[in-house]
Parts: structure tokens; C-alpha cells; sequence
């Protein structure tokens, strides 16, 4: 099934839920999702790793926190903790619909997307690149990715 049948499918699904019927639907949704590698603070659930809802999957922010401090080796072992958050979600890399990129250095684009390439099929995700501002990626990775894909 192409992304873009998706898409659409999607939001003609959140267009049908009426006002009156917004309560429902949204307890429904919140009975259906399901969460993996919940990271807790002080016993608090505090993000998941990956929440599926129906035939989407949401993967959060993947970063590379380890040496060497180049983009080419932290986009590699991003693109791979994506990949795998995917796989156990029963999605594919393949089936991703949209990515967030988010650089410590907008100098690093290049060597980024020399990576990136062709990671994601022949029919690529839409994606939106941004270098943050002050204090950079957390946990000094030089990239960090999260990413919307189907199963």
C-alpha cells in the first residue's frame, strides 16, 4: 500500500469523528494504544520508545550518545536504533512516512544526508531538517531522529 493511500485513509478516519463523538473516540484510541521501553524518572513514566495506534507507529527521538563524535558514525547508529524500534513495532524502515532531523551543527548536513540515503526504499519519507539552537542535542549526540511509519 503506497504512503500516500495512507495518509489519506488516515485523515478521512480523524475527519468522520464528529464533535459529540470526540470523547469516545479519544478513550478508545487511549484504550488501543500501546507503548514500548517506557523510560521512567523517579518512577514516573516519563516517554516511550515507540507508541503504536492502530496501523501507525510513532518512534521517538533516537540519538547517539557514544564516540566518535562525527556525524557520518552517529547518523549510522541512529539510522540503526530507528530501523530496530521499527522492526519490533512490526513496521519497516520502508514504511516510514514522515522524519525529523535534528542536527547539533547544520554544518553536519551534508554528511548526514550522505549517509540517510537510500536508508528508507526507493519511495523516501517526507522529512524536515533543522539545526537545534543553544546547547545542542541532548546527551551529546550530533543527530537526532524520530519518525512516523505505518505497519
Amino acid at each position: 500500500m503506497e504512503r500516500r493511500s495512507i495518509v489519506k485513509k488516515m485523515l478521512a478516519s480523524i475527519a468522520g469523528i464528529s464533535v459529540f463523538g470526540m470523547a469516545k473516540a479519544n478513550t478508545q484510541l487511549a484504550d488501543e494504544k500501546e507503548v514500548n521501553n517506557v523510560t521512567t524518572q523517579d518512577d514516573v513514566p516519563l516517554f516511550s520508545g515507540s507508541t503504536k495506534l492502530g496501523n501507525m507507529v510513532f518512534v521517538a527521538g533516537k540519538g547517539a550518545h557514544v564516540a566518535p563524535f562525527e556525524i557520518k558514525a552517529h547518523t549510522e547508529i541512529v539510522l540503526k536504533e530507528l530501523e530496530a524500534e521499527l522492526i519490533k513495532a512490526g513496521s519497516s524502515m520502508e514504511k516510514v512516512l514522515k522524519v525529523n532531523v535534528y542536527l547539533n551543527d547544520i554544518a553536519d548536513y551534508k554528511g548526514m544526508n550522505e549517509v540517510y540515503k537510500g536508508r528508507f526504499g526507493k519511495k523516501p519519507p517526507v522529512r524536515t531538517t533543522v539545526a537545534v539552537a543553544k546547547g545542542g542535542v541532548p546527551g551529546d549526540s550530533l543527530v537526532e531522529m524520530d519518525c512516523i511509519a505505518y505497519i
